[in-house]
């Protein structure tokens, strides 16, 4: 089987993230923009990584699992189809392994032919591809490494990193958002090729509107506000610091807008709670963060430094920009690049401080930041990305 450049060929989308999930993630936007550009996709939700544990959030998500595994695949766009396996949790042994690798290879080749999707790209996140779905049945497979995934917690560190050495290795081409993960995936993929995550801008350009208006729980609460937007979770925040920037200016309001312990469920903010300026706001859909990110006065990213942000670029940092937020954050390896459009704080004191000069007007101008984020889009990014798929198509 072959595939022609000049056709929209059929992408099989291997996620580690549910199209359902109201906090959409690079997966969904990039199924979204390939569509866009007249491929077919076929997107896999997560089979899951992390071994589940006994927490509500949990027993939950393998309730809705076990309900939309039961059902076919849907069409949820007009070139888009949504599949939900039942993968089994709690994989101890290699025969369960492999008996799950069977059971998912097996219903995905079946639904495939069905819907007359071809197996021409397997487009994977999932650094365990090839213990799950049958890369030989594919003409040309695409990793699409966007985080240090075995660096989570709860992950099965040295399964993981098995599985993705045998990716890499067989992988026709590899992309990273990173490069920390450049370094490390190229050595065993040479055609590897580094770029950022990006961001919506049309949809966050709305936050400089002056038709969008504040939300009410937003516009109650005292200014100036200094505001984050995301997974509130323990091993991607520094809590230690918020709380610090809280007791340091007690007259800030410090907004977190996300869902407490996405991907952590040992997360606990308890002590974060504690501070009166600290305002939890909780998840807000995708379509009104705009509105919210108008009434924030400086946009932070206060992460943590480990193993996992080493090598994360955080899909924030460009939808703040596109909104029209100055932006200070710790010293990310990944913003590294763009200390230009952003302030990027060295230690706790330099973060403080920076906030305050952001405050008083220091900080890159309105027209760089719009600037890098409209370069950082995804429409510009795909391209980039197709016209690299196109050239190992040829060969």
């Amino acid at each position: 089987m072959t595939v022609s450049t000049n056709s929209s060929f059929d992408i099989v989308m291997v996620s580690t993230a549910d199209w359902d999930n109201p906090f959409w993630t690079n997966k969904q936007h990039v199924a979204t923009e390939l569509a866009r550009c007249g491929h077919r996709v076929f997107y896999i939700d997560s089979v899951g990584l992390r071994r589940p544990t006994a927490s509500i959030q949990d027993l939950r998500r393998m309730a809705s699992r076990l309900f939309k595994g039961l059902r076919p695949p849907r069409r949820v766009e007009e070139r888009i189809w949504v599949w939900s396996p039942i993968a089994i949790p709690f994989q101890g042994t290699g025969l369960l392994r492999n008996l799950n690798c069977a059971l998912l290879s097996i219903s995905l080749l079946f639904w495939l032919r069905v819907l007359g999707i071809k197996r021409e790209v397997m487009w994977t996140y999932n650094p365990m591809t090839t213990a799950l779905f049958p890369l030989r049945k594919f003409v040309k497979t695409v990793y699409h490494c966007v985080d240090e995934i075995k660096a989570q917690p709860g992950m099965p560190v040295k399964e993981i990193q098995d599985a993705e050495f045998d990716l890499l290795r067989r992988a026709h081409l590899c992309f990273v958002t990173s490069r920390n993960l450049l370094g490390t995936r190229q050595t065993l993929n040479p055609n590897t090729h580094y770029l950022p995550n990006v961001a919506d801008f049309l949809h966050f350009s709305q936050a400089r509107s002056e038709t969008t208006s504040l939300p009410k729980d937003l516009a109650i609460v005292p200014t100036p506000r200094i505001g984050f937007v995301g997974a509130i979770s323990g091993y991607k925040l520094d809590f230690q610091l918020i709380a610090k920037i809280a007791r340091a200016r007690p007259r800030w309001s410090i907004l977190l807008i996300g869902k407490v312990g996405e991907g952590d469920p040992w997360t606990n903010v308890a002590a974060l709670r504690e501070y009166r300026n600290i305002h939890f706001l909780g998840p807000r859909p995708y379509e009104s963060l705009p509105s919210y990110l108008k009434g924030v006065d400086v946009a932070i990213l206060p992460s943590a430094l480990n193993e996992y942000t080493r090598s994360m670029f955080p899909m924030k940092f460009f939808e703040y920009l596109a909104a029209g937020c100055p932006v200070v954050s710790t010293d990310l390896d990944a913003l590294r690049d763009f200390a230009h459009v952003a302030v990027i704080a060295k230690n706790d004191d330099e973060f403080i401080a920076a906030i305050d000069d952001t405050l008083a007007g220091q900080y890159p101008s309105l027209d760089l930041r719009i600037a890098a984020a409209r370069e950082h889009s995804y429409e510009v990014r795909t391209s980039r990305m197709l016209r690299l798929l196109d050239g190992t198509l040829d060969s």
